[in-house]
């Protein structure tokens, strides 16, 4: 029974990964699924029922996430699934320094939040844009104008989550248990990690496209050069409204920009240009590149790590041992990391050893414990 559950499991992780990945990037495709099936846990066949349930639930939720193939799909996905584990979500976008309203599930309707500004200098909203991490709080830190609106839960409890991309914040996510309590942090927190990663790993295939279009119009005949294309190939769900909230000093966002692209050009409010934060700039542009793919490599896998060892992570943190608790799933990555960039340009960046820091110890290195190698 446990073996079958198990097998259950990796086809639904094939078949999301096949799904959106088979025209473009098999060897990609193949890592994904390798790399999640060493990160679940061993089957055991006297595992609770309840927990076995459970695990179904968010195996069916991720596996929807990772059905989609645009980046609307993707985000409509993951409010659908996370309203199962929340009684109200919504979907706020950054851009340009503000945080504006896109979709929701159980606040009446999905239009409900669109274009409501949320103030990200104050509160859990705050915390969570300047740290990157998931923020309780109390409804009233959300301010008058959010609570005017939309009241708030009968326990008073909410949270706010952050959706990164690219070492930024993209999107700020809201959940609170709304009149009957239900609000389970742990559960929305993987599912933002999984959305993460695969809007990434969306981001790479369209990559790989057009570098597959350069590659061939090298080797094809010369043609009448076509007319310059400034509109993504990927449907911008934010595209249909602007924030109104923007200072009227920022310059605007392009009309149908990506979410990975406004990622990665709108960070925090006190980051400074690109061009003058880049800390590859010195670099050739083939090694800039080389850094930029092995820090996103790294990322990933950790992501993964941090995805399926929710429980660990979190004990891990409190008792300060989290290195010997993921010891196994730590090598594992770091050896596939090693592997892949550890005789590259990019290994002087020790990008695997910071993201662990980063992601899993939330910079503070004795959490890894002192059986950790630094």
């Amino acid at each position: 029974m446990a073996e079958q559950k198990h097998n259950e499991v990796r086809q639904l992780v094939e078949h999301a990964v096949a799904q959106a990945l088979q025209a473009h990037v098999p060897k990609l495709q193949s890592q994904i699924v390798q790399l999640v099936l060493e990160s679940l846990p061993a089957p055991s066949a006297a595992a609770p029922a309840a927990a076995g349930e459970g695990s179904g639930s968010l195996v069916h939720a991720v596996s929807n996430i990772h059905a989609g193939s645009t980046q609307k799909e993707i985000l409509r996905a993951l409010l659908d699934s996370g309203s199962a584990y929340c009684s109200r979500i919504a979907l706020f976008v950054v851009k340009a320094g503000a945080a504006s309203g896109w979709q929701s599930r159980g606040f009446g309707d999905e239009e409900a939040v669109k274009d409501f500004s949320l103030d990200l200098n104050a509160g859990p909203v705050a915390h969570t844009y300047q740290n990157r991490v998931a923020t309780p709080g109390n409804i009233a830190e959300m301010g008058r104008r959010f609570v005017e609106k939309f009241s708030g839960p009968a326990n008073e409890q909410v949270l706010v989550l952050p959706l990164t991309l690219k070492e930024k914040v993209a999107a700020l996510v809201y959940a609170d248990g709304g009149d009957d309590g239900k609000l389970d942090s742990s559960a929305l927190e993987l599912l933002l990690i999984a959305t993460s990663a695969w809007l990434e790993v969306v981001s790479l295939r369209k990559q790989a496209a057009r570098e597959d279009g350069a590659m061939a119009s090298r080797v094809e005949p010369p043609l009448p050069p076509p007319p310059v294309e400034t509109v993504s190939s990927f449907s911008d769900p934010f595209a249909s409204h602007a924030p109104k909230h923007v200072p009227v000093s920022v310059e605007p966002e392009p009309a149908a920009a990506e979410l990975v692209e406004v990622a990665s050009s709108h960070g925090s409010a006190a980051a400074a240009p690109a061009t003058a934060s880049d800390p590859w700039a010195g670099m050739s542009p083939e090694d800039a590149e080389m850094h930029r793919k092995a820090q996103r490599f790294a990322r990933l896998l950790v992501d993964e790590i941090k995805l399926y060892n929710q429980a660990k992570v979190a004990e891990g943190r409190r008792h300060k041992d989290l290195y010997d608790r993921l010891k196994e799933d730590i090598d594992k990555s770091r050896g596939t990391f090693q592997k892949r960039y550890g005789n590259t340009a990019a290994a002087s960046g020790n990008y695997f050893h910071n993201e662990l820091l980063r992601s899993l110890a939330e910079d503070d290195v004795a959490i890894m414990g002192s059986n950790f190698h630094h």
